[in-house]
């Protein structure tokens, strides 16, 4: 059986949503941080050396980084679906924007995340960090505008893979400033295959 190793606070939620997509049997197995150092346990480590999380096992096959899981995931268990082919037109967007969604888009949220640990010392760089937030959020709802999915006319995995940026907009307020985001959040979150992940390993 696939096994998805998730590590507490981390992003593991669109690994098992594009399982449910896949109607794929999983097993989630969790792990906590240690709560001085935030990393994750040795156990976890054995799996991967890196320690970071997810991690997919399927068989002999263990892999990290969300975007590489989904597009194995797609290959293996899609059957033609959730990807355009090869040699489509839009196959070029598609790959792009899997890679778009943590090689770039991701990249200001982190530095938020970081930088506002330093209190008044990060000051300085949140204009900075807060511009560069609002460019890719602008640059993705302007990607959604008369469509309803980041490729094609279904979902892919891109959609997937921008799932995280685009929640993390709408839980900090950008709904009003990106509406084209907040409808595509409240699209994918009602989708069945995505409340079966939250019933199954929680919100």
């Amino acid at each position: 059986m696939i096994e998805v190793h998730h590590l507490t606070e981390s992003r593991s939620r669109r690994i098992t949503w594009m399982l449910e997509e896949l109607a794929q049997p999983y097993e989630v197995i969790t792990y906590h941080r240690n709560p001085e150092t935030r990393l994750a346990p040795p156990e976890l480590q054995a799996i991967h050396p890196l320690g970071k999380a997810p991690v997919l096992r399927d068989g002999s096959e263990v892999l990290i980084e969300s975007g590489a899981i989904i597009d194995y995931l797609i290959r293996t268990y899609g059957q033609g679906r959730f990807a355009p082919a090869a040699d489509a037109p839009e196959y070029n967007r598609y790959v792009q924007l899997m890679h778009y969604a943590e090689g770039s888009a991701m990249l200001p949220l982190l530095l938020k995340l970081y930088v506002s640990r330093l209190g008044d010392a990060g000051a300085p760089l949140h204009p900075r960090i807060e511009g560069e937030i609002a460019n890719h959020l602008g640059y993705l709802n302007a990607e959604l505008e008369g469509r309803d999915f980041f490729v094609g006319n279904a979902l892919t995995g891109a959609d997937v893979q921008l799932s995280f940026v685009a929640q993390v907009a709408m839980r900090n307020g950008g709904d009003k400033a990106f509406p084209h985001l907040a409808r595509f959040v409240q699209s994918i979150e009602a989708r069945p295959a995505y409340q079966r992940a939250i019933a199954r390993s929680g919100a």
